[in-house]
This record gives structure tokens, sequence and C-alpha cells, in this order.
């Protein structure tokens, strides 16, 4: 929350991604025009709906200039905080000077290519896109069948290098949900050392952390003892046309993790899902109900999931390195008797 008092000037990346990518300045400036606008230096922005809409200024009643198609790469220059609606999120990316697109239809994205890793261990290792997308392919080359489009910061479980008939180096990922074998450009992913992996404020004891999620305000907050070390902004069970689909009120732990977890369920062509990689899961119920980055919306402040608590890659990611149980590097997942205490209401 250190950027209350900034009201110009540019804007870090790393704080970009605080503000905007975890959804807070929504909850910093109150509920009236602002002529707030931070400049962004190298940012990209990937379009998620299958069309987005650029307006002249940052209001949904504002004049519409431009639009362009899903997964078009943007370059944003600037964050702002736009016209009272949408009421649960204010923030717009302004498109260099084209004008302005809803921040809720934008990726905050990089392009980072990586150099290819030879081997990997037995078991295989956790690997993140760091690319806006890279379509991966049932055999090591573009020129096979294909797979999946794989987006920005989810998380795959690669276990070999290959190369294609041009020498470029693939990776094998065995997929989780269907148990099947793909593979994705090496230089689009980077593969995590398990120091990167390590968990956050091990000293603290477990009985200290605590996490509640505020269903009416649509935010989570983790708690060590009585103080408050993390808020970020969700998006948490929703009623669809083929039923409600509520997260589960009441007292609940994140007993069951997984860095890496393909999500899949009911008909793509009514309101059902297809998503490979959903990165930093961390489950509270049996029936399937987590925490979890999303990479299919940035639209948070609002319930629209199946139940769980949609939250950025980022915060996600905080959340799955901070709580318990402690999933070792080497792992696919965890699964205990306990964890960190969760409070729904």
């Amino acid at each position: 929350m250190t950027q209350n008092n900034q009201t110009q000037g540019e804007l870090s990346r790393r704080n970009f991604f605080h503000l905007t990518g975890i959804g807070l300045l929504g909850l910093i400036w109150p509920r009236q025009k602002s002529k707030l606008q931070l400049s962004i230096p190298e940012q990209q922005g990937r379009v998620i709906p299958p069309t987005l809409k650029i307006y002249q200024t940052p209001s949904l009643n504002s004049k519409q200039v431009n639009q362009y198609p899903q997964d078009t790469v943007l370059t944003i220059t600037h964050v702002t905080i736009g016209d009272i609606e949408p009421a649960h999120n204010r923030v717009w990316y302004r498109i260099g000077g084209e004008g302005y697109a809803h921040s809720g239809g934008i990726q905050p994205v990089q392009t980072s290519l990586n150099e290819p890793q030879g081997e990997f261990p037995r078991s295989g290792s956790l690997a993140e896109v760091t690319v806006p997308y890279t379509d991966a392919h049932y055999h090591p080359g573009s020129e096979y069948p294909f797979a999946y489009r794989l987006y920005y910061e989810t998380t795959h479980w690669v276990d070999k290098t290959v190369e294609d008939k041009e020498g470029n180096a693939w990776y094998r990922v065995r997929e989780d949900k269907w148990d099947f074998i793909y593979y994705l450009r090496a230089r689009h992913v980077r593969v995590y050392k398990p120091e990167d992996l390590q968990p956050l404020a091990p000293e603290i004891p477990g009985d200290l952390k605590r996490i509640e999620v505020d269903l009416e305000r649509q935010v989570v907050s983790a708690y060590e003892g009585n103080s408050p070390v993390f808020m970020t902004r969700a998006a948490t069970g929703a009623k669809f046309s083929n039923g409600t689909f509520s997260t589960p009120s009441g007292r609940h732990m994140t007993y069951h993790k997984r860095p890496s977890r393909h999500m899949a369920a009911g008909n793509l062509a009514a309101n059902g899902y297809d998503l490979p990689g959903v990165p930093w899961v961390c489950y509270i119920t049996e029936k399937g109900v987590a925490f979890h980055g999303t990479y299919w919306h940035n639209d948070f402040g609002r319930p629209r999931s199946h139940g769980c608590i949609n939250l950025s890659s980022q915060a996600a990611k905080w959340l799955y390195l901070w709580t318990l149980p402690i999933v070792p590097p080497e792992e696919q997942r965890i699964y205990e008797k306990f964890g960190t205490r969760v409070d729904v209401f």
C-alpha cells in the first residue's frame, strides 16, 4: 500500500503488477473521476476476449476508436483510474497514443526468452511460460498437430529436452489431466530452480498464519497473528446459466497444493472450461475449490468463477509459497491432513 501518495510520474514494472495485476488500484482511490495517470515503461498486454474495444477516453461511454482480436499483443504506456463504471474495477490501460482499454480484458505480459536447459532430474521440473503465448504440439516441431495454446505465467511440468529438425530445443510436457504428452518451445519457458520455490516466512509458526476471503468485497487478506501481511483482489464463485457455483463460506484449510494443474470441466459451449497450466493451486475443499492464478481474465473485484478463488498469478504464487503444507520443488503435489487456516465469509 506504499503507493497511496503517488499521484504522478513513472511507475516501475514491479509496482505496475502490484497495483494492477494484483488489482488494488480500485481500492486505493475513492469512487470518483480521477486525473491520475501513471506511465508504464516497456509493458505489454495480451488481448483476452474475442474482441477488445479501444475507447477515446477511459470510459465505457466514450467513443470507440478501434478494436483488436484475441491474443493481439499491445503496448501499454500508462495506467489510469477511469469512469465510475464498471465500479468493481476502474483500472484502464492507455494503448500508446491510440486510446484506452479496460484492464479486465488485457493480461499484463512480457516477452522474455530463455536459454534451454539440457538435463532434468528424473522427476522433472516446474517451468513457467515467459512470453505472451506459445503453441504446444504433440511432437517437437511447429509442423506437427497443435495441442494447446499456453499463456504467460502458466506453469507446466517438463522432464526432457529434444530438438526438432531445425535444431530448435523443445521441452516435453507431461500433461496432468488427460495423461498425454506434448512439447513446447524451450526458449519460451523458464525452468524453476529449487531456490526459486522456497517457502515464504517459514519462521512464522503455522498456527499464526491465516487467510480471510471477504466475499462481499472480493478481497483476500493474509495475516501473521493479528498483523496483515498481504492483500489482493479476487474473483470468487458466481451464478451462470447452468447453475450457481458459490465459493463455500466457513472455515477451511489449504491441505492440498499443486504448482500446476490442468483444469477442465463441462461443455465449452455452455460455461465449461479447459484450462491447461493453471498456476499455484491451493485447494481448500474436496470438491476442488481452490486459490489459483488466472490468465483468462484480469477482472478482479466481482464474482465470476466456478467456485474457486481467482487471483492474479503473482498473488496466487505468493499464497502458494506462504501457506502450509510446503510442496517440495521436485514434487508435483502435496496432500496432507493439515494446512493454513482459511476463513471465507
